[in-house]
């Protein structure tokens, strides 16, 4: 197949073994690869009672067919399994180096069962696979092992994706890492790594993508980088990152303040990317063909950190705004504990916020968190607590749990601000009221990512031909909840492509570079069906799992007024809903899909 290397790695670890499997041409067919293709492959070999941190867990380290293209911004990788911290689908991706470097390597993706029976990393160079012991990096943190598994490869170029001692101790939060302080950060995907006993895989390889028309792709690619210097979006990410949209967010009322409960904060803007940029930043960092640049490379001088990755928006809101802290040097060092560990920080935030909001209630006490005072606004108790959760220490063992099982522990289910057990990510659906069926629909939980309503609401890579247009922030429709289907459907796609989601190169563009690729002929009227095959199969594996309708709703948080940039609005989800049924052709009573076609 034009877009693919043809092989799948399988690896068994309870046996130790590793083999070459053909690529199943036909689910890469129906669900492209990325996390689409993953949750194809999983479908076939979790049940009911599939344990995640089980040795029957599948942990699917899965690329697209443009990944390692001349497709820009085509940089990412998609990690799944079932998640630990939602026991549903789970699934995350990374951008870096990585995913082009697997595919260099020979092949689309691995397939990882069992556990092995002491702690080992997985080499693969030029196509040959070789399991480790792992003695000598199980307990470093996510820089060192990077390091030192390429020195262990004898491959100074290599790329590494690995776990810190998060996912060593099983945390429900815990990212894998790879090319420094990238994350593959939700759903818990390096506890599955930890449990497996999996520290690192290495890899390295010249292979290429054999692709159907290369002279059309770099025709392409060359006309979509031309066309990110005339995209605003795209120079505003460049400039300051993603960290740029915190301003505008505040405004919007769309970054949580005070663990979702505060509408204003005017020590907000002290987090503003701009002063990032003049204040903290190094140089801006790229992805595999990337050409905007979103990444950051910053320091904390006064923690004696010259070198810091990120941080990003969502790192600012989860362990600034939420926890109420607007020291941005303090922010960006608990972004790198964050990455040292292998913490998702929107999951690690969001729980230490909840740890805050349970102590002011007096529901949690000193007594309970081994004599520590949990205040918000307390930096150096933030990034305490960071090490705590990764290494499960005295109170850090509750909190590296989650915020669904925090908030229960202590008799407050009703404070955990999750979807699905998933915490809630850093744009609130009183926002952007359409952003409340992304989240209650996301097939891993709350998720951004899967839908940014925020983005086609103000303007941002809208793409008409596919029905999917900029409206009114606050509307609760059917006709909005069909939208919101239709861009959850595209960035499925995008996600199984996979492709970077600050890359809008526009619907044309996009279908040609596909068709270049790949050679499968498809048309504007192809592309969305692709994204909702994929999005009902990663349902009716949930509903396997035993979710129901009734689970798609709102954290109580979320449905109360606030003032300031949300103007008191709490959206409807219902009529958003009943949309998004229609337009995926879902029962609206019982949440089943229709037949896969």
């Amino acid at each position: 197949m034009h877009g693919y290397m043809g092989k799948i790695l399988r690896v068994d670890l309870t046996a130790g073994t590793v083999w070459d499997e053909p690529l199943n041409e036909a689910y890469a067919r129906e669900f492209v690869g990325g996390s689409g293709l993953a949750a194809r492959y999983a479908y076939d070999m979790v049940t009911a009672d599939t344990d995640p941190l089980g040795a029957e867990n599948p942990l699917i380290f899965m690329t697209g067919p443009l990944v390692g293209t001349a497709m820009p911004s085509a940089g990412r990788y998609s990690v799944g399994a079932l998640s630990p911290a939602t026991g549903l689908w789970g699934e995350a991706n990374s951008g870096g180096f990585f995913g082009p470097e697997l595919r260099f390597a020979g092949y689309d993706g691995i397939i990882i069962t069992g556990k092995s029976a002491c702690p080992v990393w997985l080499s693969i160079i030029e196509g040959e696979a070789t399991l480790y012991e792992a003695a000598d990096v199980w307990g470093l943190d996510s820089y060192t092992t990077q390091k030192c598994v390429r020195e262990l490869m004898g491959e100074s170029r290599a790329r590494v994706a690995c776990i810190g001692p998060a996912g060593e101790n099983l945390a429900a939060m815990a990212a894998v890492m790879n090319d420094h302080g990238r994350a593959a950060g939700r759903t818990g995907m390096g506890a599955v790594m930890g449990a497996k006993k999996l520290k690192a895989i290495g890899v390295r390889g010249k292979a290429r993508v054999p692709v159907a028309d290369a002279q059309t792709l770099n025709a392409l690619a060359k006309a979509i980088i031309a066309g990110v210097e005339d995209d605003m979006a795209a120079a505003s990410i460049r400039m300051a990152g993603t960290a740029g949209y915190v301003d505008m967010a505040l405004m919007y009322g769309d970054m949580p303040i005070r663990y979702y409960q505060q509408g204003t904060w005017d020590e907000g803007s002290n987090l503003s990317g701009i002063l990032m940029l003049d204040n903290y930043q190094n140089r801006t960092l790229a992805c595999y063909r990337c050409p905007i640049a979103c990444g950051r490379e910053t320091r904390a001088p006064s923690y004696g950190v010259d070198k810091v990755d990120g941080p990003e928006y969502e790192t600012l809101g989860a362990l600034g705004s939420l926890v109420l802290i607007a020291d941005l040097e303090a922010v960006i060092y608990a972004g790198h504990l964050c990455n040292l560990y292998g913490l998702d920080t929107i999951s690690a935030g969001a729980t230490i916020a909840l740890a805050c909001e349970l102590f002011a209630r007096g529901l949690l006490t000193s007594a309970d968190t081994g004599g520590l005072e949990i205040h918000y606004g307390d930096a150096a108790m933030v990034h305490r607590l960071l090490e705590m959760m990764a290494r499960r220490e005295g109170f850090g063992a509750l909190l590296a749990d989650g915020s669904y099982a925090l908030a229960k522990r202590f008799g407050a289910p009703e404070l955990a601000a999750v979807v699905n057990k998933l915490e809630v990510p850093m744009h609130d659906p009183r926002a952007f009221s359409a952003m409340a069926a992304i989240y209650a629909l996301s097939p891993r939980g709350a998720c951004h990512m899967q839908g940014d309503m925020y983005g086609v609401d103000t303007g941002q890579g809208p793409a008409y031909e596919l029905g999917i247009t900029p409206g009114e922030r606050f509307e609760v429709s059917e006709e909005k909840g069909r939208i919101a289907a239709r861009q959850q459907a595209w960035r499925t796609l995008y996600n199984a492509l996979t492709l970077c989601q600050f890359q809008n190169p526009g619907v044309e563009r996009l279908l040609a570079a596909l068709n270049a690729v790949t050679g499968w002929g498809l048309t504007q009227d192809d592309l969305l069906p692709l994204g909702k095959r994929i999005l009902a199969l990663k349902r009716r594996l949930n509903l396997r799992r035993g979710l129901t309708r009734a689970a798609e709703r709102l954290p109580d948080l979320l449905l109360q007024p606030l003032d300031g940039g949300t103007e008191g609005n709490v959206p409807d989800l219902e009529p958003l809903l009943a949309g998004a049924y229609a337009e995926y052709g879902w029962d609206l009573e019982t949440g089943v899909p229709l037949p896969i076609p």
